[in-house]
């Protein structure tokens, strides 16, 4: 019989995601994807675009529009190779453009958004990949229309990735102007925009199932919606760049388990990196609640 893998030993396979923003009629909106129930990872749940960061996103054919060096500095991680930055950013263009057909491009003077998105499609469908794609088609990336949100890294007692660990960025981004997201059919078997508070309400009430990343994401933008719209979420997230959290998994006296986020007396940083609560605990399969109940999210 296989072993299980020490969870030290275990790979971290880096990722990223992008949460595509809206204002809607009462305040911010993001697009999600449900994944589907074959899906490896999170099979059946509300996630925001996203994936594995492939090696071509290091040496992409399209030129990116800012210095690898400068998208290293946005990061703040000023240390991470180069090549490491360009193909994180990369692989976010990449993921959102496959999974919900939403392209941060620019160029292709006298063509609508909608007929880049097509073309490029077009060209994919021939084999074509997404950069060289572009490329042929005449676009530049727009890279620097993805700001740095958060940064993620699974525990090593996860609780919710079965044995795989990810070191996600999370990018926020708003939709392009003229273009309309919409999931693949393929590895999305469904899609919402959804206000922070409802996508919460919804999977307090069973409806959908959300791992705990995107729970507190989810908050973030909640407590953001009802202090301002997207352009004071963007002006905030540049002034003050993406936080880190890497969750410490710990047993409870019950015999359940929970996470600790930064902030919380239990975590190794003592400063609070979001808004919300500092810990979730684990209520059965799936199910990640802050103390207080529902109200516990706004604490």
């Amino acid at each position: 019989m296989p072993q299980t893998p020490h969870p030290a030993a275990v790979p971290i396979e880096a990722a990223a995601s992008v949460l595509l923003l809206r204002d809607g009629p009462g305040g911010l909106e993001v697009f999600m994807v449900q994944r589907h129930d074959r899906s490896s990872v999170l099979g059946g749940a509300w996630v925001f675009p996203g994936g594995k960061v492939d090696l071509a996103d290091a040496h992409p054919e399209v030129a990116p529009d800012a210095d690898p060096a400068a998208l290293a500095l946005r990061l703040a991680e000023p240390d991470l190779p180069q090549s490491v930055a360009l193909a994180l950013h990369v692989a976010a263009l990449r993921e959102v453009f496959e999974e919900c057909g939403v392209l941060f491009a620019h160029g292709a003077s006298g063509a609508t958004p909608g007929a880049w998105v097509a073309r490029v499609h077009a060209l994919c469908d021939e084999g074509r990949r997404l950069d060289a794609a572009m490329v042929e088609a005449g676009l530049e990336p727009q890279l620097l229309a993805l700001h740095p949100f958060s940064r993620w890294i699974t525990p090593e007692r996860s609780v919710s990735f079965q044995g795989r660990r990810f070191d996600t960025r999370f990018f926020i981004a708003a939709l392009p102007q003229g273009q309309t997201a919409a999931h693949d059919d393929h590895e999305a078997v469904a899609s919402a925009w959804l206000a922070p508070r409802e996508a919460l309400q919804q999977y307090w009430d069973g409806r959908i199932a959300l791992a705990p990343p995107q729970i507190m994401s989810l908050v973030h933008l909640a407590h953001a919606s009802a202090q301002g719209d997207l352009a004071g979420l963007m002006e905030a997230t540049r002034e003050r760049g993406p936080y880190c959290v890497r969750p410490h998994v710990m047993d409870m006296p019950d015999g359940g388990k929970a996470m600790a986020y930064p902030g919380d007396p239990a975590h190794e940083v003592p400063e609070r990196a979001m808004p919300g609560p500092l810990r979730l605990f684990v209520r059965g399969p799936g199910r990640f609640e802050p103390e207080g109940g529902f109200d516990g999210f706004w604490a």
